[in-house]
């Protein structure tokens, strides 16, 4: 890949990061597997592929370590986040 697909990776991968943290926020305080818990985990991805598209970065192989990891980091994150903000439930 070049320096400029790169970088447009990495911004995506930054995007998809910040999109998940709300929906991992929301995520944190739902029972595991429910099914609103299943729309928090699922719902951010046909955002994180009209990034994909509208970036120009397309389905490479190579993309999806990035990509994958910025959407369970930011699913991560949001949850840490709510655990922090709101220890007691």
């Amino acid at each position: 890949m070049g320096n400029t697909v790169d970088n447009i990776l990495w911004w995506v991968g930054l995007a998809v990061l910040v999109i998940n943290l709300p929906f991992g926020y929301w995520r944190e305080g739902l029972r595991k597997f429910s099914p609103m818990w299943l729309v928090a985990v699922h719902a951010p991805i046909p955002a994180v592929v009209a990034l994909r598209v509208l970036s120009g970065l397309g389905f490479q192989l190579i993309t999806f370590p990035v990509i994958i990891g910025a959407y369970l980091a930011g699913q991560y994150f949001g949850g840490l986040l709510r655990r922090k903000l709101r220890p007691s439930e």
